[in-house]
């Protein structure tokens, strides 16, 4: 009997290896979509049967089908078949991966058929994702775990063109040393972990400096990891290339270098000002080459660089011949290494100064390049489109990109139908240089359904926009309910309607005070009734059996921004109560300001998605010893309150996060609340000045390590907490003047 026993288990095994061998085929792209969707959907992989198709494979595109109990994925290469997956699961199991991995992924037990063929192609070849900002927005504390998730969801979502910046500072130290700078310079020369992504595109040095030794081995580590994963699901990762940001210490060594400071940025002393060094000096191709080399050595190379010498500074010369010959300059000392390089530009440089970048000054730029060798992201199309103001870009190829946030902001802002009609009209009138479709986003976590579905229209799908939407509602709720759509179709046809702005957040998260708002990083303006997102609010908490944690999210999202703008409200009464001389109403309306604060702080800790505490942990873990553990907080802290030393970008990197809010935000405005009531009680006019550097010096003081108290809260159930908010608030902000309830018949909800 043992025997025989031995011989039935040994054929299972064999079964089981042919089973596998049948599902991978050996076939690497094969291989890669089934280790996928045993990453993703593990319960259910099994079910999903990938195949290599032979046709067409100058077009991304895949088949779906049934064949027996499984679902077949025919497609031309990985990132297809990922795609193919996830149109899958999203319009046939109401299935919603996100980019994080904490986030739970759930599918029925049972999947459901595919009655007839589906086939979908790309309409355009290149699918980009990411912006240089994001690295330091959103992922300079990440570990590969979050990695490995967020390659997935490119992949679910059919980018083949990811930036990939990580890791550089480790080639870039090589290349110094070997150039004869000391560990000092080196390592002062690099920002902090956050900042990174500004001292990569030339605009600032030494900010919270030195870089830890062990980052830059983390880092570089981590690096292999990605490229690797990226390339192995159909990828091509953008790397950089030199573009001639150099340490200012490099003078010591080559005194004639022709360099030049750039202008200031940011508002940073001249200390931290960059050193730029002229393409046309024999010195930038020798850099070049030591760097490329470098980093082919360590990451490899898909022939394509990300190369941005001007952004946000002023070029040596604005002369148009002598911009040419800058940019043919580049390009010879990259193709000097690698014959077969493209160069990625951003366009953001045409938007962020149209003085300077005219038709006359960015044709030259990027005509200096040969025809085909540039590609330009058209950087901030939902609301400016470059392409449209410099006659698409003379010739070069250029890829359609919705940025939708700036610094991470914690805003409603994405105007979904007209980025819609935006994209089907630079696919009908943008011209045969238009190769792709993508997003530049600044920091991830906010509105991700946009970016899914600005992915989406990158591929021509039997399903019309207007489904589209719809389907992004019912696979956030997990089924079809009537609530979830009448509030979304609310949110779309009046919410989201105003474009992510450069420099933006809720009232609530800006400097306070008495009228207006005190900087531009925090514009807090909306152009809808607040009663409208109230009305949209109840809706989406009316949801029957609301079990998916994407509902849960958008509940709370919805309410933080709801509240926030009544907070507006409540400013403006306190504001006209202290102008009126009214005591009486100027401390209840301050009351009510704190209240405010107080359940935001409530509402924002029900939910994983909108705490601070994994920012912290994550920066922390960084560290190889406390000190390098205390460094590492300091600039997580510093990015997302300060941003720097001067007041220039002071809260650009705002966010909604309860422990932020519990410790930074709204401490500022009870001193702020206190004081203007103090000056009131005495007759006196409130001292702005004396407040300023009372409130800087809290700011500066918030940076440095210390223990979240807001940690020590309970987290209550989300969608829990947000009906009892919008219990508590929904009929006062119909009932205020500013909330245009008075024009909107809304019913509350209750529960």
């Amino acid at each position: 009997m043992k025997y025989i026993f031995k011989l039935f288990s040994l054929s299972l095994l064999v079964a089981s290896l042919s089973s596998m061998t049948s599902c991978t085929g050996g076939d690497p792209d094969v291989k890669a979509a089934h280790e996928l969707a045993q990453r993703v959907v593990p319960s259910v992989a099994r079910n999903f049967e990938f195949k290599k198709s032979i046709d067409n494979d100058s077009i991304d595109s895949f088949t779906l089908s049934s064949k027996g109990s499984k679902i077949v994925i025919e497609a031309n290469n990985a990132g297809s078949m990922a795609m193919g997956l996830n149109y899958y699961l999203k319009n046939y199991c109401l299935t919603e991966v996100s980019w994080y991995a904490t986030d739970t992924v759930v599918v029925p037990d049972n999947l459901p058929m595919v009655s007839e063929p589906v086939s979908v192609s790309a309409v355009v070849p290149e699918r980009f994702f990411l912006n240089y900002c994001t690295s330091g927005y959103s992922m300079p504390w990440w570990s590969w775990n979050d990695w490995e998730r967020f390659i997935d969801w490119m992949a679910l979502n059919g980018v083949n063109l990811p930036l990939a910046t990580t890791g550089q500072e480790a080639i870039w130290y090589n290349v110094w040393s070997k150039l004869g700078m000391s560990d000092e310079e080196i390592r002062t020369y690099f920002t902090g972990p956050a900042h990174l992504p500004w001292h990569r595109m030339c605009n600032l040095d030494g900010w919270q400096s030195p870089l830890p030794q062990s980052w830059l081995d983390d880092q570089k580590n981590l690096q292999k990891r990605i490229v690797d994963r990226e390339r192995q699901l159909s990828m091509r990762p953008v790397l950089p290339g030199f573009a001639g940001h150099v340490p200012a210490a490099l003078k010591r060594i080559y005194p004639d270098a022709k360099t030049t400071t750039v202008s200031e940025w940011g508002g940073f002393p001249s200390d931290y000002r960059c050193t730029y060094l002229s393409p046309e000096d024999s010195l930038f191709a020798i850099i070049q080459r030591a760097y490329l080399t470098e980093q082919t050595k360590l990451y490899g190379t898909d022939h394509i660089y990300g190369i941005d010498p001007f952004n946000e500074v002023d070029p040596p010369t604005w002369n148009p011949d002598s911009l040419a010959m800058i940019s043919r300059s580049i390009y010879d000392s990259v193709t000097a290494v690698d014959p077969d390089a493209t160069w990625l530009q951003m366009a953001w440089i045409l938007y962020a100064d149209p003085v300077h970048w005219t038709p006359e000054t960015a044709k030259a730029y990027i005509q200096g390049v040969p025809q085909g060798k540039m590609i330009l992201l058209d950087y901030y199309c939902e609301s400016v489109e470059e392409w449209k103001l410099f006659d698409s870009f003379y010739g070069q190829p250029y890829i359609w990109c919705y940025l939708g946030n700036f610094g991470g902001n914690s805003f409603l802002a994405s105007p979904l139908r007209d980025v819609n009609n935006r994209i089907d009209d630079v696919l009908a009138n943008g011209g045969s240089n238009l190769i792709g479709i993508g997003s530049t986003l600044e920091g991830i976590d906010l509105n991700p359904y946009m970016y899914e579905f600005i992915l989406d229209r990158a591929w021509k799908s039997p399903i019309d926009s207007d489904s589209l939407i719809m389907s992004i509602v019912d696979r956030r709720v997990g089924h079809i309910d009537q609530n979830a759509r009448r509030a979304w179709k609310l949110l779309t046809d009046s919410i989201f309607v105003d474009v992510a702005l450069c420099g933006q957040g809720p009232l609530v998260n800006a400097r306070p005070s008495l009228t207006g708002f005190s900087w531009w990083t925090t514009k807090p303006n909306v152009t809808y009734a607040n009663s409208k997102l109230i009305k949209a609010w109840g809706d989406m908490l009316s949801v029957d059996n609301p079990g998916r944690y994407e509902h849960a999210f958008d509940c709370v999202n919805l309410g933080r921004q709801a509240l926030s703008n009544y907070f507006m409200a409540l400013r403006d009464d306190f504001t006209s109560a202290y102008e009126s001389g009214d005591t009486t109403v100027l401390i209840s309306s301050g009351d009510q300001m704190k209240e405010l604060l107080a359940d935001l702080t409530l509402l924002l800790n029900s939910n994983h998605g909108t705490r601070m505490s994994k920012w912290i942990t994550d920066a922390r873990s960084k560290g190889t010893d406390s000190t390098e553990k205390d460094y590492y907080e300091k600039n997580a802290r510093t990015i997302i309150s300060i941003w720097g030393p001067s007041k220039e970008l002071n809260d650009y990197a705002n966010r909604q996060w309860a422990e932020l809010n519990h410790t930074y935000y709204a401490p500022r405005w009870s001193m702020f609340i206190d004081r203007v009531i103090d000056a009131a009680k005495q007759g006196k006019k409130f001292d702005a000045d004396e407040y300023f550097t009372t409130v800087r010096n809290f700011e500066n003081n918030w940076i440095e390590p210390s223990p979240l108290e807001v940690e020590t809260m309970p987290a209550s159930d989300d969608i829990e907490t947000a009906r009892l908010l919008y219990s508590k608030y929904a009929n006062k902000i119909i009932a205020h003047p500013a909330s245009g309830g008075a024009t909107d018949c809304v019913s509350l909800h209750h529960w």
